[in-house]
């Protein structure tokens, strides 16, 4: 480990704040890396040469001074991490005076190098569980490397997950980093035993543990506990997120298809109800299901009837009519009513749409097909 600068500017500070007296760092070849007295700064100190070639801490006395290099009388004392030295803080003044504070500047140097070590260490963890999950969800990982993975990042896999993926929408309030930011520590709660990763700019993804067993899985469970973050997000003057829950799988290998269902889902969302925050799969499962038919040959052929009927209605009037029949399963009944007109003039248009698309809307298979090709021109 390398004492650096910054680390050593915040053992100046916080010492010299406590002490009063000038107070300078060396690092592990005895320069001086920090200083209350900036003018020092580069310069070679003796006595720090001294203490790390003897092991121990060094007084520096007013006569003894005259005979070594850059140094003022002082203590300079060693400071270790893991038994290793990696530098030495220096305290200038009357040995006699300073004695008793020796201790005391050592034990706060070695405990803001300890503090240091451990959040650059958990940052570091942060970026590889962060790694991990992109790796994940992205399926890059075989079964061996998630458990390799999981085990060295002391991630328990032990309960299925199910995607979410959090979008930030464009806020001129809040940048991206810091909103994101935001959301994380929301979601990161210990209790709440997520994994969560940031994934690009402005989008998050979270792996939620759900029960063992499969029957247990509850979508609407999973819709109120969106709400409820959507919820916290807003008394946080958070309000500018699209948010997106995936299939369930109870298959841990199968936690990539979650997450592209959930971004699929997101997809849709936006473009069905734009003003809307929550997209759930359940709501755009066929949609969802159908989307790998929109760029393949049956789905360009599929199409071709909804793309004849909205080239001919101009008015969007047999459209209007069709999706009624979908939103009650082709019964005659409640479509005429729910459109306000008769029931023959229902059948005539219907009549009219069968003509254009040679396609009958009155059988189970040609309104399932007409159903389709609606879903995939959208």
């Amino acid at each position: 480990m390398l004492l650096d600068d910054k680390l050593a500017q915040q053992i100046v500070d916080r010492t010299m704040k406590i002490i009063g007296t000038n107070i300078n760092v060396m690092d592990q070849y005895g320069i001086i890396i920090s200083s209350g007295d900036s003018l020092r700064i580069g310069q070679i100190h003796d006595g720090a040469l001294l203490a790390i070639n003897h092991g121990d801490t060094v007084e520096i006395t007013e006569q003894s001074s005259h005979g070594l290099k850059g140094v003022k009388p002082g203590i300079n004392l060693l400071l270790k991490y893991n038994q290793e030295i990696i530098g030495v803080v220096g305290i200038t003044g009357n040995p006699d005076d300073i004695r008793n504070y020796a201790a005391m500047v050592k034990m706060t140097s070695e405990l803001i190098i300890e503090r240091s070590l451990l959040i650059e260490q958990l940052q570091w963890d942060k970026r590889h569980v962060e790694e991990f999950i992109s790796s994940w969800v992205n399926g890059e990982l075989e079964q061996d490397e998630l458990n390799h993975w999981a085990q060295r990042l002391n991630l328990s896999l032990t309960d299925p997950r199910v995607a979410v993926v959090i979008e930030v929408q464009k806020n001129t309030s809040n940048d991206y980093l810091t909103t994101i930011r935001k959301i994380v520590d929301l979601l990161e709660f210990p209790q709440r035993n997520n994994l969560v990763a940031v994934i690009a700019m402005n989008e998050i993804v979270v792996l939620k543990p759900c029960k063992t067993e499969p029957k247990s899985w509850s979508h609407s469970h999973e819709s109120q506990r969106i709400d409820e973050l959507l919820m916290q997000l807003t008394q946080h003057d958070i309000d500018n997120v699209k948010i997106s829950l995936g299939q369930f799988y109870p298959n841990l290998n199968q936690v990539p298809l979650s997450y592209q269902s959930a971004k699929q889902v997101l997809s849709l969302g936006k473009k069905h109800d734009p003003f809307a925050q929550k997209y759930l799969f359940e709501d755009f499962r066929i949609p969802v299901l159908l989307t790998p038919l929109t760029n393949s040959w049956q789905g360009e052929q599929l199409s071709q009837s909804i793309i004849k009927l909205k080239q001919w209605d101009k008015s969007g009037q047999l459209m209007k009519t069709l999706y009624s029949l979908f939103e009650h399963q082709g019964n005659l009944k409640h479509c005429s009513e729910n459109l306000y007109i008769h029931r023959n003039t229902l059948r005539y248009r219907l009549n009219k749409i069968e003509e254009i698309t040679q396609i009958s809307p009155h059988t189970f298979n040609g309104l399932v097909e007409l159903y389709i090709a609606a879903q995939i021109t959208k």
